[in-house]
């Protein structure tokens, strides 16, 4: 079957099938109650989107895989008989972005109607909003494809006459070309006006999977920037501010008498909340103020839990004390591994692509280095980087989430995740990947060169009309160094301060 890699097709299988198995237990284990034994449909979608966005960032160290492959073959085509990564790669991210942008606003608008309509006047209603969201996306994509829908490649025009065979090479930085006479020959020293613009159109899918990423950059640079920096600086912080020793009896009494009248007045001000919406009162008053109380009631299940850490009851408390103990150290670990990883990708960031020509191919070496030591060493350093980078796009959203206004809170919690938050994360992760896919295939192009991700993303993507510049000037990467940098300061500066309750919603009423 000549370099047919039968083995990375079974590995891909068995992932996939793990990837699935994992995101049914997160389900399962972070659902609500109330959300137990109904709601298929949002569950399903949910499952799909977590499932698309784990395989799409294990594509990239695949597609490395699938390039080895081709290492060792003897006859032109044999590559032809491999994964057809780039087929594959258009298809992922077209169903990424119909999740996206048609399939999970539809879930979401149906699992939010109003519970008291039929089953069919509640799809009917989340149609409504899909279908009109489907042809103004439609409108937009099929205007820009048609006016600015080209690639404009940038190529030098070289020639250089024939001559006869030399009977001795003497081919050196001063002459590239064979023979004595002038030669254009080289692209470094080729004048400027040899250079020409190769105009193509691109295909349909590739423009999609373009757009999509350009929305999802602009989030990927503002909740990247800030994970990267919040995302081990909160578990290190999180040390710091443990409990240090189980409470008394008689502090829990006080401290858990406070969080009861906390708990009351929450619960009146939403029961009053609830009475102005029945009423029609829907004003910008009312959204602070439910906002205010979305603030103040995620802050009181922190004080409770941290609570129940500092004094466990039932028969077996010392041994939760103990698993207590553990669990922030296992953060601190953690903390420290990824301090160590997030500095090292700022610094990759800043020498490999922000710098030009590059100091130096840095984690590029290293995965590389780590391939020869064992063959899958380096890919699998590569998979936990990038990783690492949607881990810190997460990180960087639930933080943001909880200060910025125009933003909807929908915290992930073990055991009490309503179907609207789970879809809400997963869209956000689903677009954030596109984005850490072409944001890693850049950043490791050297490790990652030939493949059918770097042919997508780090040629068509970057020579798109209209787009080119934001790629070409490294906007995104400048803004997410910026913001981690900012964030690290902040972070270090008021990162140990624990947040209080502020305690400004105001009823209308």
């Amino acid at each position: 079957m000549g370099d047919f890699n039968l083995a990375l097709v079974i590995v891909a299988i068995v992932v996939c099938v793990i990837v699935f198995l994992v995101n049914v237990y997160l389900l399962v284990n972070y659902q609500h109650p109330d959300d137990v034994n109904q709601a298929y449909f949002p569950k399903f979608v949910v499952v799909l989107g977590l499932s698309v966005a784990a395989i799409s960032i294990l594509m990239l160290p695949a597609d490395v895989a699938n390039r080895q492959a081709c290492r060792h073959a003897i006859y032109n085509g044999a590559c032809n008989l491999t994964l057809p990564m780039k087929d594959l790669w258009l298809a992922v991210y077209v169903i990424d972005a119909i999740l996206v942008f048609f399939i999970i606003p539809f879930a979401m608008f149906y699992y939010e109607g109003d519970q008291d309509k039929s089953i069919g006047k509640r799809v009917k209603s989340a149609l409504c909003w899909v279908v009109t969201t489907a042809v103004v996306c439609a409108l937009v994509l099929g205007i820009l494809y048609g006016l600015v829908g080209k690639v404009d490649f940038t190529v030098r025009h070289l020639s250089s006459s024939t001559t006869t065979f030399p009977g001795s090479w003497g081919l050196n930085s001063g002459q590239q070309c064979v023979g004595n006479g002038v030669h254009q020959c080289s692209a470094y020293s080729a004048s400027p006006s040899s250079e020409k613009t190769w105009t193509m159109r691109s295909t349909f899918p590739e423009y999609v999977v373009a757009l999509a990423t350009i929305v999802g950059s602009v989030l990927f640079s503002i909740f990247g920037g800030v994970g990267i920096a919040c995302l081990p600086l909160g578990l290190l912080f999180s040390f710091i501010r443990r409990p240090k020793a189980v409470i008394t009896r008689s502090q829990y009494i006080k401290e858990a008498t406070e969080l009861g009248k906390k708990a009351k007045d929450l619960k009146k001000a939403a029961e009053s909340l609830h009475q102005e919406e029945r009423s029609g009162a829907k004003g910008r008053k009312h959204r602070k103020n439910v906002k205010e109380v979305e603030k103040e009631l995620f802050q009181l299940e922190e004080d409770v839990k941290l609570l129940e850490e500092m004094y466990p009851q039932g028969e077996k408390a010392e041994t939760t004390w103990a698993l207590t103990v553990l669990g922030y150290l296992a953060k601190l670990v953690f903390g420290i591994l990824g301090l160590i990883v997030s500095v090292a990708w700022i610094a990759h960031i800043i020498i490999y692509l922000l710098i030009d020509p590059p100091l130096s191919p840095f984690l590029n070496e290293v995965f590389i280095k780590l391939d020869d030591i064992w063959g899958l060493l380096g890919t699998a350093a590569f998979a936990f980087f990038c990783f690492y980078l949607l881990l810190a796009v997460i990180a960087g959203a639930t933080m943001l989430g909880l200060r910025l206004v125009f933003i909807t809170i929908h915290p992930m919690k073990w055991g009490a995740t309503l179907m609207n938050s789970f879809l809400f994360n997963v869209g956000l992760i689903l677009l954030c990947s596109i984005s850490v896919i072409q944001f890693c295939s850049t950043a490791f192009a050297y490790y990652a060169q030939a493949t059918a991700a770097q042919e997508i993303f780090g040629h068509t993507l970057e020579s798109l009309r209209g787009i080119k510049y934001l790629y070409k000037y490294n906007v995104f990467q400048i803004a997410f160094v910026v913001l981690a940098g900012l964030t690290f300061v902040y972070y270090a500066a008021f990162g140990w301060r624990r947040k209080k309750p502020s305690g400004r919603f105001q009823l209308s009423t």
